[in-house]
């Protein structure tokens, strides 16, 4: 991945948008890496083929930032990284991957965990910060098997916080059909948990 520190010691890459805005693509990447890089990690469920993605998207996103309009950029950013994703996991059939371990920077927020299954935050004991592992391994199980544009969809507006609208610019569609691929990924994350039973939590076991 690359570092903020390097990308802020040179001199500084300068892009031009459509409408003829001058940014400095190095602060770009100061600025969204981590949220680039959670978002291809949760979508690929491989760190190295996230960091491949990751760089892969940004080569890309700095080659065609004239076509940028000046709008939302990291929903453009975003897009441009979901989509270069979404060719690897296509390449990447065949290719077993292996659980993630928890990530530090967004499902280990419990702000960042979609309000049905939010952990109280505060100070947590050794055994807390392990269930809360256990649950973000079994959320990451769950979204892996969701549909591409439903895990896409729950990732943008319940784990990045994009709204409806800007979650529609980074998939491409209308903003009923995200509402639609949220409202089905959540059910079918929750169905998912609901079946784990006794490996998850026991505040997070459903109880019929």
């Amino acid at each position: 991945m690359i570092h903020p520190e390097t990308a802020t010691t040179h001199d500084p890459l300068l892009v031009q948008d459509r409408t003829g805005q001058t940014s400095c693509f190095n602060c770009i990447i100061e600025t969204y890496q981590t949220q680039a890089y959670n978002l291809a990690c949760r979508i690929l469920s491989d760190w190295a083929l996230a960091e491949d993605a990751l760089q892969e998207a940004l080569v890309s996103a700095y080659g065609s930032f004239r076509q940028f309009r000046g709008d939302n950029l990291a929903a453009w950013l975003m897009r441009i990284v979901a989509n270069r994703c979404r060719d690897m996991l296509r390449s990447q059939r065949s290719r077993p991957t292996s659980p993630l371990d928890p990530l530090p920077s967004d499902l280990d927020d419990p702000d960042s965990i979609p309000s049905a299954l939010n952990i109280p935050s505060g100070g947590e004991s050794p055994e807390d910060h392990a269930e809360r592992g256990d649950l973000n391994r079994a959320i990451q199980a769950g979204l892996n098997t969701l549909p591409q544009e439903q895990r896409l969809a729950v990732l943008l507006v319940d784990v990045q916080g994009f709204s409806y609208e800007e979650a529609g610019m980074t998939m491409d569609c209308s903003l009923g059909t995200v509402k639609s691929r949220v409202s089905r990924g959540r059910a079918g994350l929750r169905d998912h948990l609901r079946l784990q039973g006794e490996l998850l939590p026991a505040q997070f076991r459903h109880e019929d």
